[in-house]
């Protein structure tokens, strides 16, 4: 019997169909459309490009430095933004805010954090209240960029003469005369806690950084973040600042205390020699760490070296996508 040229198509659609359909999928095809693995996501602070000299570099350059690399996010430091200091924010500031975001927008980028800056370690309440003030702020600003965290800081004792004499001491500094430590956790604690509602009402997550102060050791970060139970707050894993001498095992050990923990992580790199310090970042070991403490999010480039920035972020961001791929 002849089959009609319009038979035969109908009967090879047909086959064709039933060759793909859910239950005759074949054992290629199925391995096509497996699960991805969840990955990292690499970012670029943009602190990165600015270390608090000027002339300051503006968060639109970074952004589009960023783009030109290939990242997927920027992390925001405050300090480098062109904002009004008085809260609430201002008309101006939130035109500003639109700006960046669309800045972002355009360049293909998320906005993943603000790193941002306070003290909750004071004896004095009207401190601790300006500082839940400011970070109340900082708070609304990150919602109005859609950006989904912000760092946090403990805050510091304020002992060491300065800065540079904190980082030369490797962070640890004296107790305020006539307190204790505990007083310090007690003022720290009280104050995020007093943060938390409005991080809640707008979705963002404060992610404490093992920063100086109370969070120098996972010791103490550990005991601020077990404190409160909040899906609220996490920690903040920067790569460089748990300062052990020499920087080598323990300084591991106790990355892979706080990494469970961790909602977000900055990594430094020191091309040139280190601002304060030099430290040799084995990444490959550190990605190690994120995986077996099951970590899935972003991953930003904290350059904290004296080399051009032109030349170190780059060589930089590559040594990441390296380790994390």
């Amino acid at each position: 019997m002849k089959t009609s040229r319009r038979s035969f198509l109908l009967t090879a659609g047909l086959a064709a169909a039933a060759a793909t359909s859910p239950g005759n999928i074949s054992a290629a095809s199925a391995a096509d459309h497996r699960p991805v693995r969840k990955r990292l996501k690499l970012g670029l602070c943009t602190y990165s490009y600015w270390h608090f000299r000027d002339p300051k570099v503006s968060i639109e350059t970074v952004m589009d430095k960023a783009a030109e690399l290939g990242v997927e996010a920027v992390d925001i430091l405050h300090r480098q933004m062109d904002l009004e200091e008085k809260a609430p924010l201002s008309a101006a500031d939130r035109a500003y805010l639109r700006k960046l975001k669309r800045h972002a927008f355009r360049n293909g980028l998320d906005i993943c954090c603000v790193s941002t800056h306070q003290t909750f370690v004071s004896p004095q309440p009207e401190v601790i209240a300006e500082n839940v003030v400011h970070t109340q702020k900082c708070i609304e600003l990150a919602d109005a960029l859609g950006c989904p965290s912000i760092r946090i800081n403990t805050g510091r004792w304020g002992t060491a003469k300065d800065f540079d004499a904190l980082m030369a001491q490797r962070g640890v500094e004296p107790i305020l005369p006539g307190h204790t430590e505990d007083d310090g956790f007690k003022w720290c604690i009280d104050g995020i806690t007093r943060c938390l509602p409005k991080a809640e009402e707008c979705g963002v997550t404060l992610a404490l950084e093992n920063h100086w102060g109370l969070a120098r050791t996972p010791e103490g970060l550990l005991r601020i973040l077990n404190s409160i139970n909040s899906p609220w707050l996490g920690a903040l894993m920067d790569t460089g600042n748990f300062l052990f001498p020499p920087y080598k095992e323990a300084a591991y050990g106790a990355l892979a205390q706080i990494a469970p923990k961790a909602v977000y992580v900055q990594a430094k790199t020191y091309p040139g020699g280190g601002e304060w310090y030099d430290l040799k970042i084995d990444y490959q070991r550190i990605a190690k760490i994120l995986a077996a403490a099951g970590y899935t999010g972003y991953v930003s480039l904290e350059m904290e070296g004296k080399q051009d920035p032109n030349l170190a972020v780059p060589a930089s961001i590559a040594l990441l996508r390296k380790a994390f791929g």
